[in-house]
């Protein structure tokens, strides 16, 4: 099982970004983002089921939004209206049929105010 994560960069508060998660290796039914900030623990920023189902974060409702096209076995965050405390590693998580999950490397996001 492979995870790659891509989409990361610098972006100045208010600014957008969209991460890309491809997965490979067997058939993910959740999948979902991750963020660990300096000093802090790595926390669910939003999550999808293989049927649609999303959840978020509090703190990202309404400004980001996950997908995936399961085709590609590919999952994306769109990340709009940035703010300085979105910055941090994001980690995309995979999990398969029987519940064991696979990390990705992280993708560095900084927003500056």
């Amino acid at each position: 099982v492979q995870l790659q994560a891509s989409g990361g960069g610098l972006v100045q508060a208010g600014g957008s970004l969209r991460l890309s998660c491809k997965a490979s290796g067997s058939i993910f039914r959740i999948m979902g983002w991750y963020r660990q900030a300096p000093g802090k623990q790595r926390e669910l920023v939003a999550s999808i089921i293989d049927i649609g189902s999303t959840n978020y974060a509090d703190s990202v409702k309404g400004r980001f939004t996950i997908s995936r096209e399961n085709a590609k076995n590919t999952m994306y965050l769109e990340m709009k209206s940035l703010k300085p405390e979105d910055t941090g590693v994001y980690y995309c998580n995979a999990k398969i049929t029987d519940g064991r999950g696979f990390w990705g490397q992280g993708t560095q996001v900084t927003v500056s105010s």
